[in-house]
């Protein structure tokens, strides 16, 4: 038995490490490409002012041959954010390839120098991941800090990559969904999707940690779902530790993202489920409903699993999560 495990180890290594070679390889490939592409644009943007010949039009054209060409990651707003890439990092020797493509994204929309190499030693330094990073931002941590922290070990960890959803559009593949670290959030998330495909009434899987990308920010939606009989998208936030009145607005917030950036026409409203998985209270709240929609609310609830249901499942996941915790 040990002669097996240890032939098991011994492959699981060479997999692991041959895998951490080709993520950093896209990785670094991927940066390179945005960067050149950036180089392109501003330089063509340049010339066409002084031809008073180049405009969004231009762009937008480009964007759609692209896309029809590459799929997914050449919209006109991604060639813009290759744009800001170049002009904010214009040397590339100093691209720092540990980092993603949603790290250089977030850091070229800094328009301060000295902030961007804050935000940029603090992702190298701490082993941001792109969701971090964004907080850090949000939360002002470089007006917080009166001084810069001295140098720790520079190591971005694979995960990070790994996780990155740019790296599989670049290379043509889907994320998969087993990369994903294993805690007590992952393991509601997986009990949530598995109950409502099995016991809802209508729901259909959508996506799980569904990237949203606007002008200004990268969102990660946790859980989605289509269902048919409400005709609309259903959203699923987790938040672990205490509920705070931000959570609730970001919830709001991402329901009326989605219905200005995936509802079609002809459906519905889309509803947001927040579930908290503080230990001491379990708290599951709804999006707020649009008042003119009163009447259809009630028809909601009619597919929609129950608060009380949601609670239960939580709260049996976290005892369940706990004991194995003890055990190990």
């Amino acid at each position: 038995m040990n002669l097996e495990n240890n032939l098991f180890q011994s492959i699981k290594t060479i997999i692991l490490q041959s895998r951490e070679r080709v993520f950093r390889m896209a990785n670094s490939a991927l940066l390179e490409s945005y960067w050149n592409i950036g180089k392109i644009i501003l330089e063509e943007e340049q010339k066409g002012k002084a031809k008073a010949e180049y405009g969004k039009a231009t762009l937008k054209n480009l964007a759609t041959q692209l896309t029809l060409e590459f799929g997914k990651g050449f919209d006109e707003r991604n060639l813009n954010n290759m744009r800001a890439f170049y002009k904010a990092f214009p040397i590339w020797n100093a691209v720092r390839t540990e980092l993603s493509w949603t790290h250089y994204r977030l850091l070229s929309r800094i328009e301060s120098v000295e902030k961007q190499n804050y935000y940029l030693k603090e992702a190298l330094q701490n082993n941001l991941n792109s969701r971090q990073l964004q907080r850090a931002i949000n939360s002002l941590s470089f007006e917080r800090v009166v001084h810069i922290l001295p140098d720790k070990s520079e190591n971005i960890s694979i995960e990070n990559l790994i996780k990155d959803p740019n790296i599989f559009d670049f290379l043509g593949l889907h994320q998969n969904e087993q990369n994903s670290e294993k805690s007590i959030e992952t393991a509601i998330i997986n009990h949530l999707q598995s109950f409502l495909l099995e016991f809802g009434k209508g729901f259909a899987f959508v996506a799980r940690q569904q990237h949203i990308v606007t002008d200004t920010h990268d969102f990660f939606i946790d859980l989605v779902f289509y269902n048919y009989l409400l005709k609309c998208f259903v959203i699923i936030e987790l938040k672990a530790g205490e509920l705070s009145h931000q959570d609730i607005g970001q919830l709001d917030m991402y329901v009326r993202m989605y219905d200005d950036l995936k509802k079609g026409k002809d459906d519905n409203p889309t509803v947001g489920i927040l579930l908290c998985t503080e230990k001491d209270e379990t708290v599951v709240k709804y999006s707020v409903l649009n008042d003119k929609n009163n009447l259809y609310a009630s028809k909601y609830l009619l597919y929609l699993p129950k608060e009380d249901d949601l609670k239960k499942l939580i709260e049996q996941d976290r005892l369940n999560f706990d004991l194995n915790s003890q055990e190990q």
